[in-house]
């Protein structure tokens, strides 16, 4: 996702180091790449996990991006590879059936890395940020609804609880209802005038964040249903990997932590206790995971020194065993979506 540091033996993507994913050295080393292997790329980029795994001579690489631009940016390491990288425009969603559908797999590791890269971050046509004055989009894919669209369409209701459930923000009510109360006048359309009106009705205290912080989350996280992407790309990872296969995955924020610490123990088997199983209780799935090791992961203090960005990053890891993948359970599909109702007291 974000820009790390590291050397100049593993370039990004299309030229210099723009963006060399955080924790790389320790994915990498997970992956454990050797000749022959088959490793999947779930979250391309700018192509800095692929790139690190290419430079095992012999190893073949599936990597995957919804973002038509940094499809376009990976054809000169597509070249390089001499047809061992496979780069294609789908969500890592749809990971299985486009494995399938190429006919590769099962893989020997796979390796995520959620959230907006550094790149979408800085550029301001893309919208992600109130950093740079620019169109209100956020649209990985580039297509679809836009978080305009979202601003100036949905209800008072639904704006607030994107906000309080995707953007944990406290005064999501406050904000949604100034909206509201805004877009009558006239639609939003660029980050600034969206920031700025959140600054207005929820102004920061000094060294806070900006007040728009979590907003600007909540909403990027809702038009690309990046939670709902993330809960099937790691169902379809565990179909996709071989026992004994590796998979990897860094998070940049609680929601996206939750959900992949819940995956790794409901599928590890952590928190049984067989012998306090009542009586006729059925008895779970056997674990398609192994966890192993401290857990979560995180950047040293020279990673984020260098850059600021990997601070609230972490790594969680696994061990697919042999039993069948299964399909993501309810506990997993709650955190992803929106509440049923509205909660009380926001």
């Amino acid at each position: 996702m974000n820009a790390g540091s590291g050397d100049g033996d593993f370039l990004a993507a299309g030229g210099p180091a723009r963006h060399i994913p955080v924790l790389r050295d320790e994915i990498i080393a997970l992956a454990a790449p050797c000749a022959g292997g088959l490793y999947l790329d779930a979250t391309f980029g700018a192509g800095g996990y692929s790139r690190a795994l290419l430079a095992t001579q012999g190893a073949r690489v599936l990597a995957l991006d919804r973002d038509p631009g940094a499809i376009a940016a990976g054809a000169g390491l597509v070249a390089e590879s001499n047809g061992r990288l496979t780069l294609v425009e789908a969500r890592f969603s749809d990971l299985a059936a486009v494995a399938a559908g190429l006919g590769l797999g099962p893989f020997d590791a796979a390796l995520f890395d959620i959230g907006v890269s550094s790149m979408q971050l800085d550029e301001a046509a893309r919208g992600f940020s109130f950093r740079f004055d620019g169109p209100l989009d956020m649209r990985m894919q580039q297509s679809g609804l836009s978080a305009a669209d979202l601003v100036n369409d949905a209800d008072e209701e639904a704006l607030a609880d994107i906000l309080y459930h995707f953007g944990e923000e406290r005064a999501s009510r406050r904000i949604a209802k100034a909206i509201v109360m805004d877009r009558a006048k006239a639609p939003f359309r660029s980050t600034a005038a969206l920031a700025a009106m959140i600054a207005r009705v929820c102004p920061g205290k000094p060294g806070d964040i900006h007040p728009a912080t979590r907003s600007f989350q909540a909403l990027r996280i809702a038009v690309n249903d990046e939670l709902g992407e993330l809960v099937a790309g790691l169902a379809g990872a565990e179909a996709a990997l071989k026992p004994g296969g590796r998979l990897a995955v860094v998070t940049f924020h609680s929601l996206e932590d939750r959900i992949v610490k819940l995956f790794f123990a409901g599928r590890s088997g952590r928190g049984e206790a067989p012998s306090r199983r009542l009586p006729g209780e059925p008895i779970p799935p056997p674990p398609t995971f192994a966890v192993s090791g401290r857990q979560p992961v995180t950047p040293s203090v020279a990673e984020i020194a260098a850059n600021p960005r990997a601070r609230s990053a972490k790594l969680r890891h696994g061990v697919r065993t042999a039993a069948p993948a299964r399909a993501p359970g309810r506990d997993l599909m709650a955190l992803a979506a929106l509440p049923q109702r509205a909660a009380k007291g926001r």
